[in-house]
């Protein structure tokens, strides 16, 4: 089996609105030197996803519900970032001071509507007033960042979007898939035998979290600006994924 090798791209300058992230994906990977092999896959922030897009949003252009400010009022957050949670959520499942608990409009659960801070540039004005959603479509967007890298390289490989996700269960965040083209999101072991022959019975693997994980330690939390890591030697043979496959059936999730 080849061995699991993670490369940081270092040369992916600020994204801006409107910037192509193959491009600069593809501009990085001549710049480094690496030569693409068919497997490969690209993990990438989703921060510079959204940038690209545009997700960007002034708070200063937004009117807060009296339900958002009700709610601000119990986590003890800005009114009018909260009613921009509520625009981006299906549903609030908990609230403490500094944190609102909630499913996002694309299924999962996660603090705050993964709207970030964090790393965002200011587009004029006060700098404090923006903010980031996350890609109004990750798989969509990763169909299309992969596409344009295999007619670039032709070369069959896979795309990950990842963001950094708390746990109900654990403290501290860990980088999880969002959205991804061309990998498994699951690996399926029911039915194969373990080392001794006994037949796995629930065995099922988050593949495409494991690798968003590992790669989030490259990319870092701060001032790192790894926003790429290619990867060589993922373990599991690729082929088409979505979200969906990661995402708990609300009848089956415990923590509801």
């Amino acid at each position: 089996m080849m061995p699991l090798v993670l490369t940081p791209l270092r040369q992916i300058p600020l994204v801006q609105p409107g910037d192509a992230i193959a491009r600069l994906v593809a501009s990085a990977v001549r710049s480094s030197g690496l030569e693409l092999m068919d497997e490969d896959i690209f993990v990438i922030t989703q921060k510079i996803v959204s940038k690209s897009e545009g997700r960007f949003v002034n708070l200063a252009a937004i009117t807060p519900s009296s339900e958002a400010i009700a709610m601000a009022l119990r986590s003890e957050k800005d009114p009018r970032f909260v009613e921009l949670v509520l625009r981006e959520t299906n549903a609030v499942l908990r609230t403490r001071p500094g944190t609102l608990i909630v499913e996002h409009k694309l299924g999962f659960v996660c603090a705050n509507a993964g709207i970030d801070h964090s790393n965002v540039q200011s587009q004029g004005g006060n700098p404090e007033d923006w903010v980031l959603l996350l890609p109004e479509n990750p798989d969509a967007s990763a169909d299309r960042i992969r596409a344009e890298l295999q007619a670039e390289f032709s070369k069959k490989i896979g795309v990950l979007i990842i963001d950094s996700h708390g746990r109900a269960w654990r403290i501290g965040t860990v980088g999880v898939a969002i959205g991804f083209s061309g990998i498994p999101g699951i690996v399926d072991f029911r039915g194969k035998p373990d080392m001794f022959g006994y037949t796995l019975r629930v065995t099922q693997v988050a593949a495409a979290d494991e690798l968003a994980a590992a790669a989030s330690l490259l990319m870092g939390q701060a001032a790192e600006n790894i926003p790429v890591v290619h990867v060589r030697g993922f373990p599991y043979p690729l082929r088409e994924g979505s979200l969906k496959e990661l995402i708990r059936p609300k009848e089956l999730d415990l923590f509801r």
